[in-house]
């Protein structure tokens, strides 16, 4: 039968797993209160951390864990195919984490690295794209975003849309890029405007704008190479 909702009234908010995360953060928390949050609940006899508990017991540890199917960990008493599909999807989601490695992550290391990582996705499109590269301490990509479509000028990317995405990444530095449906990556006045525009709000709160590339029909520009930033 499937876990009942248990509300722990006899314990201290603060000593739940949930509030206990938000004020101390996860790595404070023991395996048994991580997965109690991945659980939710708990069953009419357990609270979600005696329930967790015992997973981690039953499994010999978290390794063990680790290795259960659906069928496994419903065997286990409280724990029906909701409980488990959670457990698994956290599970996945812990191991895709752990292949993912900053190696995989492009380097821009000079314009032709950032052209070469948009040209083939924007070089045919039929309106203007504006795309944010947010890049850390080592010049990874570690997001990639698009803030606008739509004709490029001074008012369309506001600098606060573009420093609000790098703080939320935690990016330490940008390179922005747009394309020119026409083919001609030659700057406008207003890409010109726009990126010094950008370049003067990022010395403001302390993330480098370190390029401006404009892409056209397999060729590009670069401001910063053009002495326009």
């Amino acid at each position: 039968m499937e876990a009942h909702s248990y509300v722990l009234r006899d314990v201290p908010s603060e000593e739940r797993p949930r509030e206990r995360m938000m004020t101390v953060g996860a790595e404070a928390l023991s395996h048994a209160e991580l997965l109690a949050i991945l659980l939710r609940t708990g069953t009419k006899r357990e609270s979600a951390v005696l329930l967790a508990a015992r997973i981690l017991k039953e499994c010999g540890n978290l390794r063990g864990l680790v290795d259960m199917t659906v069928e496994e960990l419903t065997a286990i008493r409280g724990i029906g195919p909701a409980k488990a599909v959670q457990l698994l999807a956290g599970i996945e989601l812990g191991r895709r984490l752990a292949k993912s490695r900053q190696s995989d992550m492009p380097v821009i290391r000079k314009p032709q690295d950032a052209a070469d990582l948009v040209m083939d996705e924007m070089r045919y499109l039929k309106k203007e794209h504006f795309v944010c590269l947010f890049l850390n301490t080592k010049n990874q990509v570690i997001v990639k975003e698009t803030l606008s479509v739509g004709t490029l000028n001074a008012s369309l990317v506001h600098p606060r849309e573009v420093f609000r995405a790098a703080i939320k990444c935690s990016s330490a530095s940008i390179v922005c890029v747009h394309n020119h449906p026409s083919g001609d990556p030659s700057p406008s006045p207003e890409d010109i405007v726009l990126t010094r525009r950008l370049k003067e709000a990022g010395e403001l709160v302390g993330i480098d704008v370190l390029d401006h590339l404009v892409i056209g029909d397999n060729r590009f520009v670069s401001l910063k190479e053009q002495g326009l930033m």
